[in-house]
């Protein structure tokens, strides 16, 4: 329960940073980059909040997922599925492919598998 109580807190602070990110910053760096990589660890602490023992793949199956949509957005899914009106899921979807961006998803997943690793090795560490 301690777990998923943290993912969930996580999730909570990740999504309310992403959002004023969204709403109130309009730079060159941290909305296109940092957003990114922080989007793929709102992702991870979705699924943890739901998964919370270790699944050893998890950040390359976001990673996975992540750049999948990236792909999509090049061949113009929103517009594909008559959505390029609905506010929302254009910008959850996304609307313009960059390369960078599927960098910006590795970068984070990469972080998730760092903490995977020193979470499990603290845990392992922990007397019972």
């Amino acid at each position: 329960m301690r777990k998923r109580l943290f993912y969930l807190t996580a999730t909570l602070v990740l999504f309310a940073v992403e959002f004023c990110i969204a709403l109130f910053v309009h730079d060159s760096f941290v909305r296109p980059f940092v957003g990114d990589v922080l989007v793929v660890i709102l992702i991870y602490t979705f699924i943890r909040i739901f998964i919370p023992e270790k699944v050893r793949l998890l950040p390359l199956y976001v990673f996975v997922f992540a750049a999948a949509v990236e792909i999509l957005q090049y061949f113009r899914i929103v517009e594909v599925l008559g959505l390029q009106d609905n506010v929302i899921m254009s910008t959850v979807i996304g609307t313009s492919f960059d390369i960078r961006d599927i960098l910006c998803y590795f970068v984070g997943c990469v972080f998730c598998g760092v903490w995977e690793v020193i979470r499990y090795k603290r845990e392992k560490a922990e007397p019972k």
